[in-house]
């Protein structure tokens, strides 16, 4: 670790390190130096994350160019170079690590306000318009097929196949509610191919609590976790950050009725998404309600995939763990149809009030 720390380019003789945040995926340190600069120090999980250099290749083109578009430094993360000029260290041990400087602010895992949400919305609108131009189809995929949904469903359909747990007999009508949407599922897949809708960098990873606040305005000042950095669509990141942040229960509720669309938040979360991204096209808009009700889908299609398969790729706290986080998720897609007519009013309501 110490030698991972003066491998990059710091100013000062580091005079503190300390595990810093609550992240299960990447070993994080905060670094301290005696002029009073601050960083982070970060070891890549190489078991999740498989080629470390080529993530960092994205990650360190994408701040390379968000920073050259923006007033406030605070505005984007800045990856401090090696002493050799890379954006990563590896160790004798062949770890990779990487350093960036520390930007006071903190972070929500769940929105307080209205506000807060807005807030994350205009900074995920935010990062879209800035990388708006960036040729997207140069970035690694960090994670292949990740929202191809065609693909999930043919996952879906080996696995129950398969069938290597004796699972599939018990959940019948939850394969039937995922196999009665496929033609639907693939929609977002064709328009990609088809060039229908742009191909954009996406973040893939949504959550407020990888949207970094002002102390002191509570305002959003850049988004963090740039790991699933990859060539995509917009409506994945509207999408997912509905499913996330829209939702009226948490992930894996057991009790169903609790779980739905709430039409407020999605109203609030689109206004801010629009406002930051004046480039989104007329066709992106339109989807909107399809990108989160298939980003929906596709998780709980995935959540009963592992089900079936004998939970090999999420992590479970119970034997039906993943089976009620996939009937959550399936409420959720059921509850979305019925408020289709009216998430689609809010669209071209907020579309008008953002463009006119």
């Amino acid at each position: 670790m110490e030698k991972a720390v003066f491998a990059f380019q710091i100013d000062g003789t580091p005079v503190e390190c300390k595990v810093f945040g609550h992240g299960h995926i990447n070993y994080t340190l905060r670094v301290k130096t005696d002029t009073g600069a601050e960083y982070v120090l970060q070891q890549i999980n190489k078991y999740v994350f498989k080629d470390p250099v080529r993530l960092m290749e994205n990650v360190g083109s994408v701040t390379a160019y968000l920073r050259e578009r923006v007033s406030d430094p605070r505005a984007a993360l800045h990856f401090l170079p090696t002493k050799d000029g890379k954006f990563y260290h590896m160790d004798e041990q062949g770890q990779f690590w990487r350093m960036y400087d520390f930007v006071g602010g903190f972070c929500l895992d769940t929105p307080e306000s209205d506000e807060d949400f807005y807030q994350s919305a205009l900074a995920f609108g935010r990062f879209q318009e800035m990388l708006s131009q960036f040729p997207a189809e140069t970035l690694y995929e960090t994670i292949p097929e990740f929202h191809n949904t065609t693909y999930r469903y043919g996952t879906f359909r080996h696995t129950l196949a398969a069938d290597p747990w004796g699972r599939a007999e018990g959940v019948k009508a939850d394969i039937d509610f995922i196999l009665a949407r496929e033609e639907e599922g693939g929609t977002l897949q064709r328009m990609r191919e088809s060039g229908e809708l742009p191909l954009r960098v996406t973040h893939n990873d949504t959550k407020l609590n990888n949207v970094l606040l002002d102390k002191k305005t509570r305002k959003s000042l850049c988004v963090l976790d740039l790991d699933t950095v990859m060539p995509g669509l917009s409506l994945y990141d509207f999408g997912d950050s509905i499913r996330f942040g829209a939702a009226t229960a948490e992930e894996d509720e057991r009790d169903t009725s609790k779980m739905g669309l709430d039409l407020h938040l999605f109203e609030i979360y689109t206004k801010g998404y629009m406002e930051a991204c004046p480039s989104l096209t007329q066709r992106e808009i339109d989807m909107m309600p399809m990108g989160a009700k298939i980003l929906t889908l596709e998780l709980a299609m995935r959540f009963l995939t592992d089900y079936i398969d004998g939970d090999r790729y999420f992590r479970v706290n119970y034997p039906e763990h993943n089976l009620v986080r996939a009937r959550a998720q399936m409420k959720l897609v059921a509850d979305m149809e019925c408020k289709w007519d009216e998430m689609h009013r809010i669209v071209d309501k907020v579309a008008k009030e953002v463009r006119h």
